[in-house]
């Protein structure tokens, strides 16, 4: 494998990391609060938050390059240069990894008896108290779930973060687009290392999420036998 090769696979996985855990907590939060509160235009709230699981990538590159540039509504949040930098291309792989993570969190929550947290206030506890010491470990699984799936949406993120980030090799470049353009380039000595390891990791990502919820499952049963 060449050096740029291993450069993009390393900081492919920086922006995976870095944008499962933005994804994680804006997805766990607004999961939280949304399952239990009801309102006018909660659906249509809801709706825009899943936009971008269906959103063609080009579309929602195309919205952050609005959004993050210069004159956009964020500039005052990130008054440096944003753009066709790693932290850019982090945004927009947390864009596309939070439906995934909003969807799996609000799943879970929703399967959280309600009567439990009702009896953790009764006995005292706060509203926070309450959500790590009931709600969270309760809905870990479902979470847990979210979470791998997030991390691999991010790793695998390749529209929005050309539109916004660019390919720039040792710098931007990330793993899928270094396969895109080693491939239009004819060198296959570069994109066929690369595609193996992405291949392998998807698999094991599948692979594990499989295993676990079935034992998971299996785990579950054998309380309730007991």
């Amino acid at each position: 494998m060449s050096d740029e090769a291993l450069a993009a696979l390393l900081l492919s996985l920086r922006v995976a990391l870095l944008a499962t855990a933005v994804a994680s907590v804006s997805g766990v939060a607004c999961a939280r609060l949304l399952t239990r509160a009801h309102f006018p235009g909660k659906d249509t709230l809801e709706a825009v938050l899943l936009l971008p699981l269906v959103l063609p990538p080009t579309v929602v590159g195309f919205g952050l390059l609005l959004f993050l540039g210069r004159n956009g509504p964020l500039a005052w949040v990130f008054p440096g240069q944003i753009l066709f930098t790693w932290w850019s291309a982090v945004i927009a792989s947390a864009v596309v990894a939070f439906p995934l993570m909003y969807q799996n969190a609000k799943a879970a929550f929703e399967s959280v008896d309600i009567n439990q947290e009702r009896a953790a206030r009764t006995l005292g506890a706060g509203e926070i108290r309450v959500f790590f010491t009931v709600s969270l470990p309760l809905a870990w699984p479902g979470i847990m779930a979210g979470l791998v799936l997030a991390f691999a949406r991010a790793l695998g993120e390749f529209g929005a973060t050309l539109m916004v980030a660019g390919n720039i090799p040792g710098k931007t470049q990330t793993v899928p687009m270094a396969i895109y353009f080693a491939v239009e380039a004819g060198d296959y000595g570069t994109a066929v290392p690369l595609v193996v390891i992405v291949l392998l990791f998807s698999f094991a990502v599948i692979f594990w999420l499989n295993w676990w919820s079935r034992n998971r499952v299996a785990r579950h049963a054998l309380r309730r036998r007991g």
